[in-house]
């Protein structure tokens, strides 16, 4: 990464939930949420890091986001269950919504827990892998705000609709993809802009229609989803999982935090775990397998997905790199808040 500054991990998440706490999120929470982002950011995960922690304190300040909300389980049947958030966070509810998952998983061996009224949760290997630390197969996929045009369209329909889905496995780590069903993350065209710099091709239109590599024109216009119209029809069924099995709403009925912070954007999460020995089956055993066939199919080069992700992590255990747009916004934000800068 070019310009950027280098923090001490334990150091700016301190600092960050000290920012959330001074906007009254609760300590716990406060935690949550900056561990969450500086996660991201040590992933390399840049777009999901501490560059939307002024976008939370907008929204928190503005009403967008309820510092303190009420979670109640709206729905309770055997392995399935829908959680309100009453505005949260989408940390605070995932936390819920996961340990739910959990719960159920061990007791069923699989388990729905659809959230409403949520808002942005961050990267979503954060959830997987307290599933997969658990034992359990993960599938997990929400709405966002919209910004994504299916394909043949060019109007803002649907939203980047991430997808992560995490395997527990005996090897060093879980097998895990997270991803947007979009070109590109939104997050990832905001620190374009924030940086002065060009969006990759095929990525985004402009509101004309026509390509764009400009990100704050693809902002008023459109991202492009991944693969085609393959990528629009998962993005699609994505978005219908995430809403459907709740009151949630669909991203072409959301008006987005980012673009207005005090708007509630009622945002839907689905997480799905399965516990593999219900099946009777040693899927540890299995995955690292797989893992290491993938990654023998050339030495020099082959890697497993989420291969990259936790080599970045273990390697940031000591500084992690933000870039010098996102640390300018978060000495802003602390001095405003009367926190001091790491």
């Amino acid at each position: 990464m070019t310009d950027a500054r280098e923090y001490q991990p334990t150091t700016i998440m301190l600092a960050a939930a000290s920012a959330l706490r001074a906007i009254g999120v609760p300590e716990d929470d406060a935690r949550l949420v900056a561990e969450t982002l500086v996660a991201a950011d040590r992933r390399g995960i840049y777009s999901h890091g501490l560059s939307r922690l002024p976008l939370y304190a907008a929204a928190l300040q503005a009403g967008g986001m309820n510092a303190t909300p009420r979670l109640t389980w709206l729905h309770n049947d055997g392995a399935t269950a829908v959680l309100d958030a009453d505005g949260a966070l989408g940390q605070v509810a995932m936390r819920a919504a996961t340990a739910r998952a959990i719960e159920l998983a061990r007791r069923f061996g699989i388990a729905a827990v659809a959230v409403q009224n949520s808002t942005h949760y961050g990267a979503g290997n954060y959830w997987s892998d307290l599933l997969t630390q658990a034992g359990l197969v993960g599938i997990i996929t929400s709405t966002t705000g919209p910004v994504v045009a299916p394909f043949g369209g060019n109007s803002p329909i649907l939203g980047t609709n991430p997808l992560t889905i995490g395997f527990p496995s005996s090897g060093s780590h879980a097998l895990t993809a997270d991803m947007a069903t979009s070109a590109g993350a939104y997050g990832k065209v905001l620190a374009a802009r924030n940086a002065g710099e060009a969006l990759p091709e095929g990525w985004a239109v402009g509101p004309d229609g026509e390509p764009t590599t400009d990100p704050t024109t693809a902002m008023t216009g459109a991202l492009l989803t991944f693969g085609g119209h393959k990528g629009s029809a998962l993005s699609v069924l994505l978005e219908a999982l995430s809403a459907s099995l709740s009151g949630a709403n669909y991203a072409f009925e959301t008006v987005d935090i980012w673009s207005t912070p005090s708007h509630r954007m009622n945002t839907g999460h689905l997480v799905i775990a399965l516990a593999p020995e219900h099946f009777g089956a040693h899927t540890g055993d299995r995955i690292r397998t797989l893992q290491e066939r993938v990654r023998s199919s050339d030495p020099g080069g082959a890697l497993a997905p989420g291969d990259p992700e936790i080599t970045r992590f273990q390697a940031s255990e000591d500084r992690v790199e933000i870039a010098e747009s996102t640390a300018t916004a978060l000495d802003e934000l602390f001095e405003r808040l009367g926190i001091d800068s790491p």
